[in-house]
């Protein structure tokens, strides 16, 4: 039994030795500032994780949608145009429980079957009607719009903050679908909101299909958070330094010099700027397009959703998250020149 017990013992403290801390996003961070805090001989408080918006609520999200009320003996007497049979659908069981991409479709068949019926009416009080209805259904669309992107319940698994951060090594074919998506429901946003209704809906309820799978947007918003924290951290712990004794006394490079070369090198060049990199490139794959998506419905955009926008969406305004990393970007990169200037070394920016 002690040979046994000794045994696991040993083989316990070799798969512990073997395990990578740069093979998560979390350890590869918390690795970097406890080594650095070591080759630098000081050290401070880990810093939360900072705060971001979760998505809201859907109730919070969806918008009330106007309803049209038309007269039962106006809708009977438009027999024979397109319409009747539109607005027939909404009025059955199914059409009054329309999820929203369904009403989006619906609407914009009202007002193209609506405007293709309008030359055939006769009857100049039920063309006027029929005008107003279609001015009142333009007017409402992108209350619709938003519903059917923003309002869905697949936008909730694109943004969950339950899958973690971006890998280490994120699969770039998910990752160029997910960009791809957004790209398209962009423009559908787009050219619905310039009054082009021939755009074809037909790809967005794919879109939501991937959603369900797709955690980037979430994952990248996670990475932002652990970012802050983890550069503040290190720049935190070099500013400290600074106000010690020097690194280097009159440039001469020394010993200790060495080691934090080499961390600076191996660690955070090798290891903590790539990461950065990959997590930029989703940003720009995924933010980017979620946040011109939000910007082009701004008229309609919820109070509640206007706050998670600032903070997760927007890159602009101390209280974005986007803005707080590339301020805590900057910062980290001009505390490694001052550093390295003790040493008459300085890494470019």
């Amino acid at each position: 039994m002690t040979r046994y017990r000794l045994l696991m013992v040993l083989l316990a403290s070799t798969m512990l030795s073997g395990c990578d801390p740069f093979s998560a996003p979390d350890s590869t961070l918390d690795e970097y500032v406890q080594r650095l805090a070591r080759v630098l001989e000081v050290d401070v408080s880990p810093s939360q994780p900072v705060g971001a918006e979760r998505l809201p609520r859907r109730r919070d999200r969806v918008l009330a949608m106007p309803e049209l009320d038309m007269n039962m003996l106006d809708f009977l007497s438009l027999y024979g145009c397109q319409l009747q049979y539109v607005v027939g659908e909404k009025n059955s069981i199914m059409g009054r429980v329309m999820q929203p991409l369904n009403r989006l479709r619906y609407e914009v068949s009202f007002i193209r079957a609506a405007e293709d019926c309008l030359p055939t009416l006769d009857r100049k009080s039920l063309a006027n009607d029929l005008k107003k209805a279609i001015a009142s259904k333009r007017a409402s669309l992108p209350v619709a719009v938003w519903n059917a992107t923003w309002g869905v319940e697949e936008a909730e698994s694109l943004l969950t903050f339950a899958k973690g951060a971006v890998p280490i090594e994120p699969q770039v074919a998910g990752l160029a679908q997910s960009a791809s998506d957004l790209k398209y429901l962009d423009q559908v946003v787009g050219d619905l909101l310039a009054g082009d209704l021939s755009v074809s809906l037909g790809r967005v309820g794919r879109v939501h299909q991937h959603w369900l799978s797709d955690h980037s947007a979430g994952q990248v918003i996670n990475s932002a958070r652990q970012l802050i924290a983890r550069l503040r951290d290190a720049t935190r712990l070099i500013d400290r330094r600074l106000e010690q004794r020097p690194l280097c006394l009159d440039g001469k490079p020394s010993a200790e010099f060495s080691v934090v070369r080499g961390l600076f090198f191996n660690i955070y060049v090798g290891k903590v700027q790539p990461y950065l990199g990959r997590v930029q490139r989703v940003r720009e794959s995924i933010i980017k397009p979620l946040r011109q998506l939000a910007e082009q419905q701004a008229s309609v955009m919820p109070g509640a959703f206007r706050v998670f926008y600032r903070r997760d969406l927007a890159d602009e305004g101390s209280h974005s998250l986007w803005w707080q990393l590339d301020e805590a970007t900057k910062a980290h990169t001009r505390a490694w020149q001052r550093l390295l200037e003790q040493c008459g070394q300085r890494p470019a920016a």
